[in-house]
């Protein structure tokens, strides 16, 4: 089998962020992972001027942080095969994305476009699917540890949900690029954690304002 040819080696710069937790050595050989595709130990070390046994180390610990796997193996020389490594889904964010970026720009398109109604309904039946989903959990709790619940279920949801008290704290929105374009999706969350809750909600700070979280304060029971 054709043994697949060496990245150019006048590729871009680094792709991997300096922070992302990673020495320069593993940045670069995850990028000549992303490149190739796939690569043996050999192609691997190649790319990145190292030892073997350095790659293979590299390797090793990537694979243990769930971000390379092997896919495989290819006989391109005569004796064994050689082990194939590739990245595998979780490594994705360590390079760069900007699917937030389009998704608000078409939000304010679709705004733009009098396509209001239909954002809204999209948000609406997103967060009661999340709903029904979510109810098993649920069955059975109360007070504070249905609260604890649903900080458990938005921390899933990549929110970085705390509770304070008689308070809920969502330190990080994972959809804050749509947020900017539009604060549909805030009503339709809101709605869904006052139906998980089964409690009204009070906003007391909020992350599109300019506030460090978006933090709610328990109210009475929620109307049905």
């Amino acid at each position: 089998m054709p043994v697949t040819p060496a990245p150019p080696r006048h590729a871009s710069p680094a792709a991997v962020p300096a922070d992302s937790g990673h020495g320069s050595s593993r940045r670069r050989l995850l990028e000549a992972l992303k490149r190739r595709g796939a690569s043996t130990l050999l192609e691997a070390a190649a790319d990145v001027d190292l030892s073997r046994e350095t790659v293979r180390e590299h390797l090793n610990a990537l694979a243990a942080e769930g971000l390379v796997a092997r896919a495989g193996a290819r006989r391109g020389r005569p004796g064994r095969p050689e082990v194939l490594y590739r990245l595998t889904e979780r490594a994705a964010p360590l390079f760069p994305q900007r699917d937030g970026e389009v998704l608000a720009e078409l939000a304010a398109y679709l705004l733009d476009a009098g396509g209001e109604a239909t954002l809204k309904r999209f948000f609406t039946e997103r967060a009661r699917a999340r709903l029904e989903g979510s109810r098993a959990r649920l069955a059975g709790l109360r007070g504070h540890k249905r609260l604890e619940e649903v900080a458990e279920i938005l921390i899933e949801q990549g929110y970085m949900a705390e509770v304070d008290g008689n308070s809920l704290r969502l330190c990080h929105c994972p959809i804050r690029h749509v947020v900017s374009a539009t604060r549909l999706p805030c009503r339709a969350e809101l709605a869904l954690v006052e139906e998980l809750l089964g409690r009204r909600l009070s906003r007391e700070d909020y992350l599109p304002e300019g506030g460090t979280s978006c933090s709610y304060r328990l109210g009475g029971a929620r109307r049905r």
